[in-house]
């Protein structure tokens, strides 16, 4: 079950958003969605099939439109903005999420660029997951969160994810783990089971509860 909120982003701006709420919450899952400039938004067949996993995984999940996507306010801020978007929904998640459980963050394409770019800063996350993340389109370069438990995860038939680049970047993380889901494309048609499979364990992994 999920509650629909409209949450404060600083500037006056407001995000449209839905909280899945769960008994007895392991933790806290924030959900970023693809390019808003390319019909992204949180109802994408991934965002939701990540959503539904962390619910099943007894995480509270949010998910959410970055600014000027569906009912959020504002406009397209090329990625600066975006990263205030995911900074003011995730204090609002640690408010619902009970004391001493972890958040993470899972983003997809320009989700996971969002996500990657405001990791290691002021968020307190402990984990963060980057779905097929554009690396042929967006200099995804050092980020912070080398402690974090990070999972990398992309089709083999992805043309925006080649898998040497997604090597290349695993290189950079220690702590990264990297999964790749044979056959599937930057859009996982037929391929969201095994993507979740995927990020029902790396849920499970950070958030035992």
């Amino acid at each position: 079950m999920e509650q629909h909120l409209m949450l404060d982003v600083p500037g006056g701006l407001k995000v449209e958003a839905r909280l899945g709420l769960t008994e007895n919450a392991r933790g806290g899952l924030v959900i970023c969605h693809p390019h808003p400039l390319y019909g992204g938004d949180m109802e994408n067949p991934v965002v939701v099939r990540v959503a539904e996993v962390g619910s099943e995984s007894g995480l509270l999940t949010l998910r959410f439109n970055f600014r000027g996507v569906g009912r959020s306010t504002g406009s397209h801020a090329h990625g600066q903005g975006e990263q205030d978007d995911l900074k003011a929904v995730m204090s609002a998640l640690r408010s619902y999420v009970p004391d001493g459980r972890p958040l993470g963050v899972a983003g997809y394409s320009f989700g996971a660029w969002i996500a990657a770019r405001a990791a290691g800063s002021a968020i307190p996350m402990a984990a963060l997951c980057l779905i097929a993340p554009p690396l042929s389109m967006l200099d995804f370069g050092p980020f912070g969160g080398s402690d974090l438990d990070i999972l990398l995860v992309a089709g083999t038939r992805d043309p925006y994810c080649p898998q040497r680049d997604l090597a290349a970047l695993a290189e950079q993380l220690p702590t990264a783990c990297v999964d790749t889901v044979e056959g599937a494309d930057h859009f996982f048609f037929g391929k969201l089971f095994p993507l979740g499979e995927t990020i029902r364990g790396w849920a499970r992994r950070w958030a035992r509860g």
